[in-house]
């Protein structure tokens, strides 16, 4: 039997920027994207019969049609006439509901593993223009890397990789849903927007002082005001030594980046006795990785 198994990894939000609201209620957001060695580790085995089996050791995972991961495995097999049975084990590392694109990464790694797995020859922008059907976020885990996202996130273009910046990501023990920040969200109140083109010019220099000045999200203002101890945690990370400090997408997760691996190491070990969620990372050049293959 084939087999893959996959390092599914998380994402960050240098700067997000929502630009308007569209007809369909969704709304345009400008953004700029980032992988991080954070990740959940996907195996993913073809089986006997035709159907769809997910396993997973979080509580929290939905195993049926409503898992994202049996949704791109369904929409893989339907899209392309696969009548293959398919087990799918998820081991999570990545927050739920964190703003880290955990179940997104999650189905860019089965989109990515059966497009291989069956030699389907899709091209990378083939497997996200039809990702882009299941989920926004999605698309940039396909992608990976470093990217400016722009639309409602999936109208994506890589910028040059930023990898081995490091940082610490605290995550409080609750979950934040991305619909009900975006229903909160007022456009005419937001007072202070990210410069996009600023921070794509600092990541391109790897200027650590100017990333950390751009990092700003909008959806901040909406989210800290359901949950203030958001704030706390930021001012905790940046006490540690973080050139800046921000949240990741609607949130609750919080990112500090740091001069090195050394120093956010350091952080890292004063918030790991503070916070049951705490990680410290690097940026990585992709969204996907091959752990091992067995086709």
């Amino acid at each position: 039997m084939k087999k893959l198994v996959m390092k599914a990894l998380a994402k960050i939000n240098w700067a997000l920027d929502v630009v308007g609201k569209r007809d369909d209620g969704y709304h345009n957001v400008e953004m700029v994207m980032q992988s991080i060695d954070l990740y959940d580790t996907l195996v993913i085995e073809e089986k006997a019969g035709d159907d769809i089996e997910i396993i997973c050791d979080s509580s929290s995972i939905p195993l049926d049609s409503n898992n994202i991961a049996y949704k791109a495995a369904r929409l893989i097999k339907e899209t392309y006439g696969i009548d293959k049975g398919i087990k799918i084990v998820i081991y999570k590392n990545i927050p739920v509901a964190a703003g880290l694109a955990g179940g997104s990464a999650d189905a860019a790694a089965v989109f990515a593993g059966l497009n291989r797995m069956w030699n389907l020859g899709l091209t990378t922008r083939e497997l996200m223009s039809t990702a882009a059907r299941l989920g926004s976020d999605i698309p940039f885990c396909i992608l990976g890397g470093t990217a400016l996202a722009r639309g409602i996130g999936d109208d994506l273009m890589p910028l040059p990789p930023a990898d081995g910046i490091w940082m610490v990501l605290v995550t409080p023990d609750f979950h934040v849903y991305t619909p009900q920040i975006y229903k909160c969200l007022d456009i005419s109140e937001i007072t202070v927007r990210p410069s996009i083109q600023s921070m794509v010019m600092n990541l391109a220099k790897r200027d650590l002082q100017g990333i950390a000045r751009c990092m700003q999200n909008v959806l901040e203002q909406v989210t800290l005001s359901i949950y203030p101890e958001i704030d706390h945690i930021k001012e905790d990370i940046m006490n540690q030594g973080a050139l800046g400090c921000c949240m990741s997408g609607s949130g609750p997760t919080a990112y500090g980046i740091f001069p090195d691996k050394k120093s956010a190491q350091r952080g890292y070990g004063v918030l790991k006795e503070r916070y049951s969620q705490c990680f410290v990372v690097e940026t990585k050049p992709a969204g996907i990785e091959i752990m091992e293959e067995v086709l």
